[in-house]
């Protein structure tokens, strides 16, 4: 036990709950041991002055913990829809036959334990492989023998990976490919820092007006403005006030924010910074998706030199006034990405969301004042307080300012980002990209949880908040999902609904059951033992669930799903026998 509280006090001492240890301990611990024991459960719990009954419960909600042995090397295969698009399932077929055991097995001489997994957020470098915690990515059957070959050998190889990007707009993506991009003197030799420097010679209320008056809409998905989201903080409460990044980029499609953790930290560093002057915090949270765990190390490597450079730390924002900030590991939740869920993952709970109201702005983190923005939201303040409000309205179209990196993945010659303006046609995007490989057939433009376009509808959009409500679906985060003629519809709605139905917290009746239902009927459909009233009743479920919901979850599910079947309900009658 003294072990024990020798590892984990190190933990301990970040946070100002000790609560929110829970979760890195569990990481810890499953490192070191490989899955986490009942034993070593009752252990952390006394450690953490926490019941048991906790530890178990948030053991078992979050995917990425284990309470069994594994193979020394747990492959797992992202099939999610980018990568079903990118031939995913091939990769599958081939490591059964290859390992002799079939999804969720582990090898007799103990070995490999093969698993198919969700979303993760590589969707423009399909198909791809997590071994442990390491990602490999454009990975073919060829590479993929490569790779299991090299691994019974006991070596994790280097296999390099090609990504596509491109950037118009040089803000969010300006860094990329330059050498030595995650360093603070390649940051501050291209302008870096001054940005929060010219921040600290203004009063938080300026900065805050500045940004408000950018008219910034959140790039998290909802589009909400970012400056009036912060000028809902609650005043005067005695309390301290929290800023948390959003990093738990896990909506299939969707693979924008890594791109500026994994290659620009500093960017990132700043723009928390810069908030956090704003709206007077002196502690953030970044809480990012487990399985990131190395971009958590380029993040915390970026934040140690900055505390190293007077940036971050003790004086931070002048003599003993002093800003942090905290890389917290997710473990496996989709629901986290919606910020009151996020709040109670990092408070060391279960990931189930809030009731609203109160907001977080009131009432959040610790019962305190919390403000929850994404990680390309944070990204785009510096160049605001750098430039000014109205250098920034200058990009995009009216009320919707800015930059945004488009993630482009399926159908298209080059999968990859690529940073436009609000606004830009979608046709300029896919251009970008390659153009589409055959025959447009359908195009999902925010990520999952957004409705499908057909060819003709997608016809002629430009990609703003505004025009996409316009044209029956909404820009989301920019997760742009190509599918050509050769696409089974019936076949993505299934597997779109068989990731809502594995990642609903199960808190509410028509998520839980109604997730699950519709992906019994829809699977009943495409084995050909469908009838033409379960297409009936899909549709019917779709539009009772909307708004039914404690989060967007399950709006999420319903209105993709309800757009799949009545665009192209004629593929799911086809299948009626």
């Amino acid at each position: 036990m003294t072990e024990i509280k020798s590892l984990v006090e190190p933990i301990l001492s970040r946070y100002p709950d000790r609560r929110s240890a829970l979760l890195p301990a569990l990481h810890l611990f499953q490192q070191l041991d490989g899955y986490i024991s009942d034993e070593r459960a009752r252990e952390i719990s006394e450690v953490l002055h926490v019941p048991v009954a906790t530890v178990y419960g948030v053991r078992s909600y979050y995917s990425m913990y284990n309470s069994k042995p594994l193979g020394r090397w747990h492959v797992q295969v992202d099939t999610n829809i980018p990568a079903l698009l990118a031939g995913a399932d091939k990769i599958v077929t081939h490591l059964e036959k290859k390992l002799g055991i079939k999804v969720g097995q582990t090898t007799a001489d103990g070995l490999f334990t093969l698993s198919t997994v969700e979303d993760l957020a590589s969707c423009g470098t399909c198909p791809v492989i997590q071994v442990n915690d390491r990602y490999y990515e454009n990975m073919t059957v060829q590479r993929t023998s490569k790779l299991i070959e090299s691994l019974r050998a006991g070596e994790m190889p280097d296999m390099p990976t090609k990504a596509h990007w491109a950037s118009e707009c040089n803000i969010l993506l300006r860094r990329r490919g330059m050498s030595g991009a995650r360093s603070i003197e390649t940051y501050r030799n291209d302008g870096g820092y001054q940005a929060l420097k010219k921040a600290l010679g203004m009063s938080p209320a300026e900065v805050l007006a500045e940004v408000k008056n950018s008219g910034i809409r959140g790039r998290g998905g909802a589009g909400f403005p970012m400056g009036l989201k912060w000028s809902f903080l609650a005043k005067n409460t005695g309390k301290p006030i929290y800023l948390i990044c959003n990093a738990d980029e896990g909506e299939p499609g969707t693979f924008k924010d890594r791109q500026i953790m994994e290659f620009d930290p500093h960017l990132l560093i700043e723009g928390i910074a810069i908030s956090c002057y704003a709206i007077e915090s002196h502690l953030a949270f970044i809480y990012i998706r487990g399985e990131f765990a190395w971009i958590a190390h380029i993040l915390e490597a970026a934040i140690n030199e900055a505390k190293q450079a007077g940036i971050l730390g003790p004086n931070a924002f002048g003599p003993q006034i002093g800003c942090d900030i905290i890389v917290h590991l997710g473990a496996g939740a989709y629901v986290c990405g919606e910020e009151t869920a996020l709040i109670e993952s990092l408070e060391g709970k279960r990931g189930n969301p809030r009731l609203k109201p109160p907001f977080p702005a009131a009432v959040g983190l610790y019962g305190c004042p919390t403000i929850v923005n994404n990680v390309e939201t944070l990204a785009n303040v510096p160049y605001i307080i750098d430039h000014g409000a109205e250098a920034y309205r200058q990009i995009g179209t009216n009320n919707n300012f800015g930059p945004k990196i488009f993630g482009v993945s399926g159908h298209v010659q080059r999968p990859g980002v690529y940073e436009y303006p609000l606004g830009v046609p979608l046709e300029t995007v896919l251009e970008a990209a390659g153009g589409v490989i055959g025959q447009l057939k359908g195009v999902v433009v925010g990520g999952l949880s957004v409705p499908v376009l057909t060819a003709e509808e997608a016809r002629g959009l430009k990609l703003s908040y505004d025009e996409c409500l316009t044209r029956g679906t909404m820009l989301g985060s920019g997760g742009i999902m190509v599918m050509n003629e050769t696409t089974d519809i019936p076949r993505i709605a299934l597997r779109a609904i068989r990731f809502y139905a594995h990642e609903s917290c199960g808190q509410c009746t028509p998520c839980r059951q109604g997730s699950h239902t519709i992906e019994l009927l829809l699977a009943r459909i495409i084995a050909g033992q469908g009838t033409h009233k379960d297409i009936d009743t899909v549709v019917n479920l779709c539009q009772t669930i909307k708004g039914t919901t404690l989060c967007p979850t399950g709006e999420a599910f319903a209105v993709p799903i309800g757009a799949y079947v009545t665009k192209f309900r004629s593929e799911f009658e086809a299948l009626i026998s």
